[in-house]
């Protein structure tokens, strides 16, 4: 089921870039303890100045990470998606959505939504070039939430990004969706929860040196995830934790 390339709950593209990426990093886990910076200048000799640059390498680094990140929500995007019922809003954004992969478990949901991905020009690109059909007639897609306007909606999902980035940029990123987002929407957060303590989940805080090695970022806990939504304007948060990997965070505005 998970092995196999060809199975659509398939974990072959996670596992090879853990193999190919992730392990070359992991090398200067030292160094990035010391330094608090991510390593992929010393394991691959290119610059980590702009993340995703360095991520996407090539083309080809870029569409074995797509099927990475589109891989886990094929097994728990459901989850995800009915984590609060999010039938009132129709109008969603999913920012750095990749494929749409969690969008289209998103829409089967929840039939009168339409999602709209925004993500950097190349990945939208790619997307639109190897991964979205004419059939997903909900599902759309714009270029780049970080730096262009997010247009007006009701919902914004922003899952598995601010994770990767310092406390200003997520503060930035998340003024901007309160600043789009409609009265009495929302913006739901997904991402692997650390306990209030830091004592665990083990995945959860294997992870925040994942972030440290790949990104600028860590994981946190619920009570900072509030903090970040409630310091950018968002108020009525709540937590949801599955047990699994990923929890969701819904604020409203």
């Amino acid at each position: 089921m998970y092995m196999v390339k060809s199975s659509p709950k398939t974990l072959y593209y996670m596992a090879m870039y853990f193999s190919k990426v992730s392990y070359m990093c992991w090398h200067f886990l030292p160094q990035a303890v010391r330094e608090g910076k991510c390593q992929y200048e010393r394991a691959f000799g290119k610059s980590s100045k702009e993340l995703f640059e360095a991520i996407y390498r090539s083309e080809e680094d870029m569409t074995n990470f797509i099927h990475f990140m589109d891989s886990t929500w094929n097994i728990c995007g459901k989850d995800i998606v009915e984590a609060f019922d999010l039938s009132e809003f129709h109008t969603v954004y999913d920012l750095g959505g990749c494929t749409g992969s969690l969008a289209k478990q998103l829409v089967s949901t929840y039939k009168e939504s339409t999602v709209t991905i925004m993500d950097l020009p190349k990945v939208v690109q790619t997307a639109k070039k190897h991964f979205v059909t004419d059939k997903e007639q909900q599902i759309h897609f714009l270029e780049d939430f970080f730096n262009d306007p997010i247009p007006e909606a009701d919902l914004f999902i922003v899952a598995r990004i601010i994770h990767d980035w310092t406390e200003e940029k997520c503060i930035k990123l998340l003024t901007k969706v309160y600043q789009s987002c409609r009265p009495g929407g929302g913006v739901l957060i997904v991402e692997l929860l650390l306990n209030e303590d830091k004592s665990g989940p083990v995945i959860s805080q294997l992870f925040s040196l994942h972030m440290l090695v790949h990104t600028e970022g860590k994981e946190r806990t619920p009570s900072e995830y509030t903090k970040l939504l409630t310091d950018t304007g968002f108020r009525d948060i709540k937590v949801k934790v599955f047990g699994k990997m990923y929890g969701a965070i819904l604020g409203r505005k």
